[in-house]
């Protein structure tokens, strides 16, 4: 298969990006402890499928972080004009998710569906597990210990709450927590600012009229559980499921069924809108 593989200029970013496959375009955007590496299960399994395109953010990856303001997903945005894509269906795991929400109300003609896997959700009031770990996460990285910053993102996100290390796959460790240290190792200038979707999607979810496949991992934080459920019912067109067995790198622990809930549900919506045609 041809893959196409650059950088695109967007905003003032470099954006690593890699597209194979043709028809309709479908975009993967990655978690926050993570960049396009975690979806080499699903890259040529959905090119087979679809006009593929997984990127790196910036500050991820291989996307440095450059000086100035910007928002991801108005980078999103660019990077679709760059490769001359008028809309795509966007699949976005954890941060991944919360900028294809961004992207969905700030840009709403550029998104056919979305396929959200425990996202975050711009506006969302952390609970105090995840304000603890932010601190303790900081402190780490203060302190110059990147092992401890990144095994302590691998408790949270990968075994998750109800797991200890040495029950999750350890290839599947070493992959997140290479790439978690990645982004410690960026260079980030200090005037290097995120602006924020103002007002933020948590006020604003009925506006998504894109159909919506929301899925979470049955170990993952019980908050997220929570939370994916509430958002399912906030989304005017959205289907909800729960992978058992995984935590909140979902795609990653069981990809195969990943896939197949993902590549149904874009069946499904495609069927639908021949029925109305």
């Amino acid at each position: 298969m041809r893959t196409q593989t650059g950088f695109a200029p967007v905003n003032g970013a470099q954006l690593c990006y890699e597209a194979a496959g043709a028809g309709q375009a479908l975009l993967l955007l990655h978690a926050g402890v993570a960049d396009g590496r975690m979806w080499d299960d699903q890259f040529a399994a959905f090119a087979q499928h679809y006009h593929t395109i997984r990127c790196d953010l910036r500050g991820f990856g291989r996307s440095a972080m450059p000086a100035g303001r910007f928002s991801h997903h108005d980078d999103v945005a660019g990077l679709l004009d760059y490769l001359q894509v008028e809309q795509a269906i966007v699949v976005g795991i954890s941060f991944g998710g919360k900028v294809a929400l961004d992207l969905a109300l700030a840009h709403p003609q550029r998104v056919a569906a979305l396929v959200l896997g425990a996202p975050s959700i711009g506006g969302s009031e952390p609970s105090e597990r995840i304000i603890q770990f932010w601190e303790d996460e900081e402190t780490a990285v203060t302190n110059g210990d990147l092992d401890a910053a990144v095994e302590s993102n691998l408790r949270l996100w990968v075994d998750g709450p109800h797991r200890q290390p040495g029950e999750v796959s350890e290839r599947l460790r070493q992959k997140v927590g290479q790439m978690q240290r990645d982004i410690f190792m960026m260079a980030v200038p200090e005037d290097a600012e995120e602006v924020r979707l103002l007002p933020a999607a948590y006020g604003r979810l009925a506006e998504i009229a894109a159909p919506v496949l929301v899925l979470v991992g049955s170990l993952d934080l019980p908050e997220m559980v929570e939370q994916t459920a509430w958002l399912a019912e906030q989304l005017p067109q959205s289907q909800h499921a729960v992978i058992p067995g995984v935590a909140h790198m979902l795609n990653m622990e069981k990809p195969a069924e990943f896939n197949q809930l993902v590549l149904d549900f874009l069946q499904e919506k495609e069927g639908t809108q021949r029925g109305t045609e």
